[in-house]
């Protein structure tokens, strides 16, 4: 079978690599390699798929389906497998696989086409805070994961480098991010890019977490993703600020989060991305991403 990746994942890695790199050149030749180990018999290429790697439904050796998921150094496809390993099927979806191949996951089968995302918006988000609240356990001790802190210390300074046009947004963000860092709440194991999208129906379990890029933090931090799902939907409602801020208060309630603490990780995460989007000549989207975080 020809491992063509989809154009979304080409898209995408080229947004994160612009000088680019040879995993996508290497890519069939490495899927190849892994399902023959395997012995695994090749159903079909998830499309449109993810941004960050190459998704195949397959099937192992004595017939059980199961999912082999390849992806590039720089989405941390070792961090994702430790924090996998460290939930083993709670909330999340399982590995199937003991041994350890770089860039290489083996995993239990989901709904690959259903999320959480089809369900009506209040439905929607009520099933995937119960889903997120499953993953926030403690981290192990002798965790290697990157912290919050790490991690929004690097976006910071990429974004302190965005045109003046946003410089309002980016400051306002900046500041929310050094006061929360001040005093975090609690330290646990999160998702890390947690949204509704993320969430699969599952047969073992209704709904599971699938694509963390775990870090470590507080529970806030993960939470904050979530707010913004269907921003697309929030902007184009006559409502849409009133209505973001009923979430907030609506989420923080339900998961026990500090409400100002979302709020504040909520506006940190939105300019990133929005100034990101920017960067990488995506406009639309960061104009949706910083009017919703100008409401906040």
């Amino acid at each position: 079978m020809a491992f063509e990746p989809p154009q979304r994942l080409v898209r995408a890695l080229g947004e994160s690599a612009p000088d680019g790199d040879d995993w996508v050149e290497r890519l069939p030749e490495t899927a190849e390699q892994a399902v023959a180990l395997r012995e695994l018999t090749v159903e079909r290429v998830q499309v449109p798929g993810g941004r960050s790697s190459l998704v195949v439904l397959v099937r192992r050796a004595d017939g059980t389906p199961g999912v082999l998921k390849l992806a590039p150094a720089r989405a941390r496809p070792e961090s994702e497998r430790a924090a996998l390993a460290h939930w083993d099927g709670r909330g999340a979806v399982q590995l199937l696989e003991p041994f350890v191949a770089e860039g290489v996951l083996l995993l239990e089968r989901l709904h690959p086409d259903v999320s959480v995302r089809s369900l009506p918006e209040a439905k929607a988000l009520l099933e995937a805070a119960g889903a997120l609240r499953r993953l926030w356990v403690e981290p192990p001790g002798d965790h290697v994961f990157e912290t919050v802190a790490e991690r929004t210390g690097r976006q910071a300074s990429v974004m302190r480098g965005a045109s003046a046009e946003v410089a309002g947004l980016v400051s306002a963000a900046l500041d929310a991010r050094e006061s929360l860092l001040a005093a975090p709440p609690e330290e646990r194991l999160l998702h890390g890019t947690f949204r509704q999208s993320k969430v699969l129906s599952g047969v073992r379990s209704p709904w599971l977490a699938v694509g963390p890029d775990p870090v470590v933090g507080e529970c806030a931090f993960d939470l904050a993703r979530l707010v913004r799902d269907r921003v697309e939907d929030l902007i184009a409602s006559p409502s849409g600020a009133a209505t973001t801020r009923r979430r907030i208060k609506r989420l923080a309630e339900s998961l026990e989060v500090d409400q100002e603490r979302l709020r504040g990780w909520t506006l940190f995460r939105a300019v990133e991305s929005g100034v990101r989007a920017l960067r990488v000549g995506r406009p639309k989207d960061a104009e949706l991403l910083l009017e919703f975080a100008g409401w906040l």
